[in-house]
């Protein structure tokens, strides 16, 4: 039986010729991920912002009315933007509600704010049971926001380090940079379409960074064993060479990934929206970087045919000449 094989042995695909257009466009788009992410800003969750979640089950009810929930709840003067999904079976939700800003120095507000909702609910509803409700204050919200800031930054630092070490500074600097564009990328989708940020969506980041620097390693390891090998071969062509020899992989590992996501993403429960999004745009933007990032960058280091030739010193060439070696 013939293997199915959806990338061909003899690929010849010439990626650097387009490394300065791809560039240029790649810079172009972390600058606007990051004037959006500074002028429209994120839309933080309850774990970022501070605030309520309410889970509730309308008993007796085969569906939960989300529209009129959302009516009633946006009308209650203590509540702006709520979040109201389905959670679970189609008669429970999730309702988040972030602390205005007035709430500041009032420990009392988010008590006074939990009982308005659930009123407003059983109003309409009397038979709706409180399934839980979960508070986390500004304060708290501030520290996680600090907490994951600080995960993705010592994640990428970590990264390059172990790269630098395992490779050369050149390596480490390519891969940083092609995080620093997977994380700005995913980050302006968020600035751009307003999805919640949340806890989720830097669980979702961490495996992009791991996803990305998987398929970097690959390639800078190839590129590695091909500057051993092909001495002589000039730098454009030994990285495309290279990263035509470890296309077929990249290609398996991606299509893998996403015929797991697709489904969750168009047919998956409303609260893993966010997080599934994220991973499938870090899939492309982690491939795309792997190719069109990390390995031309390495011209530009000043990485060529002799990087990993040893420098001869004085007394090999000594034992070089009493061998009787040119």
């Amino acid at each position: 039986m013939r293997l199915l094989k959806l990338v061909p042995d003899d690929t010849n695909i010439h990626f650097l010729k387009w490394r300065v257009p791809f560039y240029v466009i790649s810079c172009l788009l972390i600058a606007a991920s990051w004037a959006l992410v500074f002028t429209k800003g994120l839309n933080y969750g309850v774990d970022f912002a501070g605030g309520q979640e309410i889970r509730a089950t309308f008993v007796g009810e085969t569906e939960a009315p989300v529209a009129e929930l959302r009516d009633a709840i946006s009308a209650l003067p203590t509540v702006e933007n709520p979040t109201i999904q389905r959670f679970g079976q189609p008669n429970q939700v999730s309702i988040r509600v972030r602390l205005l800003d007035e709430a500041e120095g009032d420990p009392g507000f988010a008590n006074r704010m939990s009982e308005e909702i659930t009123n407003a609910m059983r109003a309409e509803h009397p038979d709706v049971v409180i399934d839980g409700v979960d508070s986390v204050s500004g304060k708290v919200s501030g520290e996680f926001r600090n907490t994951a800031l600080y995960a993705l930054l010592f994640a990428m630092l970590a990264i390059s380090i172990y790269i630098w070490i395992r490779f050369e500074w050149q390596f480490g600097v390519g891969a940083l940079f092609a995080l620093f564009h997977d994380v700005s990328l995913t980050m302006g989708m968020f600035a751009l379409l307003q999805m919640e940020f949340s806890l989720q969506i830097i669980a979702a980041i961490l495996a992009i960074i791991g996803y990305s620097l998987n398929d970097t390693i690959v390639v800078y390891d190839r590129i590695r064993e091909n500057l051993k090998k092909y001495r002589k071969m000039p730098m454009f062509e030994l990285l495309d060479l290279s990263v035509n020899e470890t296309l077929a992989r990249t290609v398996m590992t991606s299509l893998t990934l996403l015929v797991a996501l697709i489904p969750l993403l168009l047919f998956g429960p409303a609260s893993l929206f966010g997080l599934v999004a994220a991973i499938t745009l870090g899939i492309f933007v982690g491939t795309y970087s792997s190719v069109y990032m990390a390995a031309p960058i390495l011209i530009w280091l000043g990485v060529n045919s002799d990087s990993f030739v040893p420098t001869e010193t004085s007394a090999d060439r000594q034992e070089r000449k009493a061998r009787g070696e040119v």
